[in-house]
């Protein structure tokens, strides 16, 4: 049967895409290769998830997909220090594959494998795939790729870029000269970022030993330097003591042969599959013998490997040449003092931006870590990311009319991947790629011809996942006055202060978040003590029992805290993490 959209890849991004078509009344047929259909969130295992973690970018569908977890897991999502955010696998796959049931427009073929491309001048007109052993040919009107690679993209022969640019090309302050990556063979040897093969712990009760009990040997020889074993053990802790080993220092990355990844032969992709995965079967061998006994393996996927994630966790692989490219310098803060990167905006003054970034730019190489322009700043008593916009051309190629880009295959330079690769702002690309298609098949029109404002206005009054585009730190998503924010915003982008403000004459009748209000707090408690600012502008509350450090994801108890005098008296709702550690503050009530 023909569809209006076809989504292929089981990516963060293509399920977004998949899901916020349908919603948006579109026929849509989503194509996964394996079993589940999460991709970073639950089949690559990386449930710990970095950055958007501040309660005013928890939109779209990344921000529902945390509300759900956080009313479904009894544990509760503070589980561990690399992130404010960890969930089993499963939990996250469970709510996905809960949404897709639910959409009538909705069709999700699974174990399927994509085997051609029929293209006819600018459009691709046809997928052939294989599922159950029967071959077909599938027509839509707008194709989504929604894989970490971009496989749909590369086998119509969409032109697409791999591995480093120079500095000259984007002027990227931390890319290398042309005259360093001729002669380096570093760049040859690691043409992408390392990938990791996640593989699944589980801690036993109580604390871990002290010390390594048998130092490890070989690759994994410093794992434990500047941290020691449970620390680092407990970086990806998740509910039920399950622990996610995706290790940078010494750990599990892999580094060897990337340029595999991409070839055309399976064999040799096979190859590379089964070597990382013996590298992090060796990893949580090291952990096990290390810990005594103390981690296990654990069990976080079917299959008769139920440790080892069902796919990598690819941090990059192709990258599309589209009518935009995000480079470094659009990720970047616009001056040292602002917080937030340059607007995208077109000839007319209009800003084009569908999705909010945030996280720091990071990348994973062997050896010492590269040296990156900062991209951060202090907020909530804690180091965050600075936003950024994606516009919508950097999803669309000049080449193919009805295709369009849901996951990190984006276009999107080599040094800026490290900052867009993560899975909140992957899900919020996704989504627009998918109401974008659903509303170009209802216009009939190309996907480059979309009108943007439209599309920015229905992101941000979308029903069930209202998404931002702008980025503004004031209003957090649960505030009544957040679409009007996000709206006034849109519509003057020139009523933006370099501080992702917007301004007083565009603000007037708006109100701010009170440090008492807030969204429902699933196991969060009720907490006095004294104030105490340390001197690098972090909060401990000094109780009768314990001094412990403070964070908070919201607006209003940031302000708040920061004009609270030290040593005052305060009664915080707050959810503890003791993996952190620290105190989440969701209110200040008196």
């Amino acid at each position: 049967m023909p569809w209006d959209v076809i989504v292929w890849g089981g990516g963060s991004g293509g399920i977004a895409a998949a899901l916020q078509s349908a919603r948006s009344g579109a026929a849509t047929l989503l194509l996964t290769p394996g079993i589940w259909l999460g991709g970073m969130l639950s089949a690559a295992g990386v449930s710990a998830p970095d950055g958007h973690e501040l309660s005013c970018w928890q939109s779209g569908l990344w921000g529902a997909l945390l509300r759900e977890l956080d009313r479904r897991v009894p544990e509760g999502l503070d589980q561990n220090w690399v992130s404010c955010f960890g969930f089993r696998p499963d939990q996250a796959e469970a709510v996905l594959q809960d949404w897709v049931d639910r959409e009538t427009k909705l069709c999700w073929w699974n174990s399927t494998q994509l085997l051609d491309v029929v293209r006819s001048q600018d459009r691709i007109e046809a997928v052939v795939v294989c599922r159950d052993g029967v071959t077909t040919q599938l027509r839509a009107d707008v194709l989504i790729d929604g894989s970490d690679l971009g496989d749909l993209m590369a086998l119509a022969e969409v032109p697409f870029r791999f591995g480093w640019e120079a500095q000259e090309v984007w002027d990227e302050p931390s890319a290398p000269s042309q005259h360093r990556l001729e002669r380096d063979p570093f760049f040859k040897a690691q043409p992408i970022q390392s990938p990791t093969w996640v593989v699944m712990g589980q801690c036993s009760q109580g604390h871990a030993p002290e010390h390594p009990l048998h130092p490890p040997q070989g690759p994994f020889e410093h794992c434990f330097d500047g941290f020691g074993l449970e620390r680092m053990l407990t970086y990806g802790r998740l509910p039920g003591g399950l622990v996610m080993l995706n290790w940078p220092i010494d750990g599990n990355d892999w580094h060897q042969g990337l340029e595999r990844c991409i070839a055309a032969e399976p064999d040799r992709r096979a190859e590379l599959d089964a070597e990382m995965q013996a590298h992090s079967n060796s990893f949580l061998n090291t952990l096990q013998s290390c810990s005594g006994g103390w981690l296990q393996p654990g069990q976080g996927f079917p299959g008769k490997n139920p440790e080892l994630a069902l796919m990598p966790y690819w941090r990059e692989g192709r990258r599309l040449k589209g009518l935009e490219v995000v480079s470094e310098r659009d990720i970047l803060p616009l001056h040292p003092q602002a917080k937030r990167g340059p607007l995208p905006l077109d000839a007319g003054g209009l800003c084009t931006s569908i999705a909010v970034g945030t996280y720091v730019n990071d990348h994973h190489y062997p050896g010492d870590d590269w040296p990156l322009a900062p991209k951060s700043c202090r907020w909530g008593g804690r180091w965050t990311g600075t936003p950024f916009c994606i516009p919508y051309k950097a999803l669309i190629s000049p080449s193919t009319a009805n295709l369009l880009i849901a996951d990190k295959a984006f276009s999107v330079s080599h040094m800026a991947n490290g900052a867009t690769r993560l899975q909140p702002l992957i899900m919020n690309i996704g989504q627009a790629a998918g109401l974008a298609a659903a509303m170009a098949v209802d216009q009939r029109m190309a996907v480059s011809d979309l009108p943007i404002r439209p599309l920015q206005e229905a992101l941000i009054q979308e029903p069930q996942a209202p998404a931002a585009v702008m980025p503004i730190w004031s209003w957090p998503t649960w505030h009544a006055d957040w679409r009007d924010a996000q709206l006034r915003a849109c519509r003057d982008p020139g009523g933006l202060t370099d501080e992702g403000e917007i301004s007083h004459e565009l603000a007037a009748g708006l109100r701010l978040p009170a440090p008492d209000q807030g969204p429902s707090a699933p196991r969060a408690e009720t907490v006095k003590g004294r104030l105490r600012t340390t001197a690098e502008g972090s909060w401990t509350l000094d109780t009768t029992k314990a001094s412990l450090p403070l964070i908070t994801l919201e607006p209003g108890v940031q302000a708040l805290l920061q004009d609270t005098r030290d040593g005052q008296a305060l009664t915080l709702l707050a959810a503890h993490n003791p993996w952190g550690p620290w105190l989440r503050v969701l209110r200040i009530l008196s």
